[in-house]
């Protein structure tokens, strides 16, 4: 058990289900996918990939800072995305970040993939025009850039760091925050991930490792909704998609000072790397990261009432984080939701954008449904078939793992 307790006062974010909250949080609960058609860029007939979870563009009108003179030179939508949900995320949170307070303010908000787009519109100008890159290409590429822009933004002149660790980004973005306010170098944290990673060549190279959703030969394309398909016995890859989400974390004694509102705390936490294989996830430092974070909230695992899983829908993948929660709870495992069967994979954003939909379910009393699931043998459990369903929630733990073994999970508690 900790010493400091961080509680949750804002969060927003936006994904394929929608640009607003409660529009995402509407389309989640009725069981509605955001997968759809690719087309971020023209596609090819014997391009690999021809599904993705796309966010719709915003309007800008009503957000000053987001202006097209403001965004001129800042052309990766990551950046437009991230200042977003930050903004509207402290909007929700009432914090008002003064000089007097913005050097107590942190940032660990990041990105897996950064602004690539950028980079790669430079390199086909170069070949094709021979034209020398825009002054603002390395910037737009810079993954800690999307940081900076939130100081700039903000005005917060606390630590601020990248929280890479690629599809685990978002919640390890909660955890180093919550270790800043631990260690009493912050007293508010802006926490979260965005990724918009539909860039041919990301998207491509996702299919030649065979990660992406691809359908079996000989036979037809099923609908896009049905593709990501968590813990599912047809489960065929993941569904690349994109987003972003912002969480805004503070210390319960600021919050108390402050009059803010919060009723969601950081209960435990736990990482763990594999040193294993560049993508194929290891049960044991899996299974150890899902342990510590229930250890480092003083519980045991029957306290936990639910699971937001990873749950890429990847073969291998969905298998060990089945094989984990079993040596975990036995035959006791709570309930199993896995959110990218709604919103398909936005890499380091995922789990920042599903962490937001735990908390609101913790809210609501809800837990949002998986779709598309087909029971495997080999993997029984309760995944939240389809329809979501009443549960009340105190402890929940958030499963995230990214490539290169970089594993995060984390419990959130609901304060009665």
């Amino acid at each position: 058990m900790r010493s400091k307790k961080t509680v949750i006062v804002g969060y927003d974010s936006a994904s394929p289900l929608g640009t607003e909250m409660e529009d995402q949080w509407r389309r989640a609960a009725r069981g509605e996918s955001g997968i759809g058609e690719l087309t971020r860029f023209p596609i090819g007939e014997n391009f690999p990939v021809r599904i993705a979870g796309q966010v719709d563009d915003i309007d800008t009108t009503t957000y000053p800072f987001l202006s097209p003179r403001k965004l001129a030179q800042w052309t990766s939508p990551i950046f437009k995305y991230a200042m977003l949900v930050v903004h509207r995320a402290l909007e929700k949170s009432k914090i008002e970040i003064t000089p007097d307070l913005s050097h107590r303010v942190a940032i660990t908000f990041s990105s897996a993939v950064g602004g690539q787009d950028a980079l790669l519109k430079a390199d086909r100008l170069m070949i094709s025009e021979d034209k020398l890159p825009h002054p603002f290409t390395n910037p737009n590429s810079c993954i800690n850039m999307v940081g900076g822009k939130i100081s700039i933004l903000t005005g917060a002149t606390g630590p601020i760091t990248s929280t890479i660790t690629a599809c685990a980004s978002g919640v390890t973005s909660i955890i180093i925050g919550t270790m800043l306010l631990e260690q009493g170098k912050a007293d508010v944290v802006l926490c979260g991930a965005v990724d918009f990673a539909l860039v041919e060549p990301i998207v491509a190279g996702f299919a030649t490792i065979n990660g992406t959703y691809s359908p079996k030969k000989r036979q037809p394309e099923d609908p896009a909704e049905r593709a990501s398909r968590p813990f599912s016995i047809d489960r065929r890859g993941f569904v690349i998609s994109e987003g972003a989400g912002s969480i805004i974390i503070c210390t319960q004694e600021f919050a108390d000072a402050h009059g803010l509102s919060y009723n969601i705390e950081i209960a435990g936490w736990g990482m763990t790397s594999d040193a294993h294989h560049f993508v194929a996830p290891n049960f044991e430092t899996v299974k150890r990261c899902i342990t510590e974070s229930i250890d480092n909230a003083g519980i045991k695992p029957d306290d936990i009432d639910a699971v937001n899983a990873h749950g890429t829908s990847t073969k291998i993948g969905d298998k060990v984080e089945f094989d984990a929660l079993k040596a975990v709870f036995g035959n006791d495992m709570p309930p199993v939701t896995a959110n990218k069967s709604l919103i398909g994979h936005a890499m380091g954003a995922s789990s920042a954008i599903e962490s937001i939909f735990t908390i609101q379910g913790m809210q609501k009393n809800t837990l949002l449904p998986t779709i598309n699931y087909t029971p495997a043998p080999d993997m029984i459990l309760d995944c939240v078939p389809e329809r979501a369903r009443n549960h009340n929630q105190e402890y929940v733990l958030k499963n995230s793992f990214g490539f290169g073994g970089c594993n995060s999970c984390i419990v959130f508690r609901r304060i009665a």
